[in-house]
């Protein structure tokens, strides 16, 4: 794994966060040292999949970067069910393409260039993983993402949604931004990295509320949900779905 230095030095005026190469190359890194309780968040995904995971059926990662949640899910699924991994990233796909070659998943898998703003389907699914993929979805396609991957749910599957999300009251959401900070900084990062990347995530990176979550959620074919983590400003929820529509 390569430590991320990619914000360690200033290089001038930053450019906007993007899924390239040189982001590939330490994004694993980047997510343990940025995302708090990320191996757990993990464990627990493969968890609740494995409650939801149905024979002959589809389990998806939407925006699987370098496929560590696939090997989660991998690692917790039963048999017979189909792994899906869609990304935007060519090179995060070819990253996670080499991890399997070292490592081979255990079930059959599909891994697809998709650009989840655009025209796709989701079949057969019976659990949907957003592992801190909605929050860089621009706002005016979200609706119809959730849309897609209602219509494409089996009744009793279940999406999986962990984002980093807004407090209601700014002051504690000041509050919770400070602490992920000070996790940042035990993880090795500098006041600069801290800065810099902030600043780069800025219009990438568009959190909502949670409540605001879950209001896009019902409205777009999940009726039950719950909170299963939360930890200052990340957020993880599973959403059921009952019936088609």
């Amino acid at each position: 794994m390569s430590r991320d230095e990619k914000y360690r030095r200033d290089a001038g005026m930053i450019q906007d966060f993007d899924f390239g190469l040189d982001t590939v190359r330490v994004f694993d890194d980047m997510i343990d040292r940025s995302v708090p309780f990320y191996q757990e968040i993990q464990r627990m995904i493969g968890e609740i999949a494995s409650e939801f995971a149905a024979p002959f059926s589809s389990v998806y990662d939407l925006g699987c970067s370098t496929g560590n949640t696939l090997q989660a899910l991998d690692a917790s699924i039963g048999e017979d069910v189909l792994l899906v991994g869609l990304d935007a990233s060519e090179e995060m796909l070819e990253k996670t393409r080499q991890k399997f070659m070292e490592a081979p998943l255990r079930h059959e898998l599909s891994l697809q260039k998709i650009n989840l703003e655009g025209d796709f389907s989701i079949e057969n699914a019976s659990v949907v993983v957003l592992n801190l993929t909605l929050q860089f979805i621009r706002p005016m396609f979200r609706e119809a993402l959730l849309q897609k991957i209602a219509r494409g749910t089996r009744p009793q599957g279940c999406l999986i949604l962990i984002e980093k999300v807004l407090s209601e009251d700014s002051s504690l959401n000041r509050l919770f931004i400070r602490n992920h900070y000070a996790l940042k900084r035990r993880n090795g990062y500098s006041e600069m990295e801290i800065s810099r990347k902030r600043e780069a995530l800025e219009n990438i990176l568009i959190p909502y509320h949670e409540s605001e979550n879950k209001a896009l959620l019902a409205r777009n074919g999940f009726s039950r949900m719950e909170t299963f983590f939360r930890w200052y400003n990340f957020s993880g929820l599973i959403a059921l779905r009952d019936e088609l529509t």
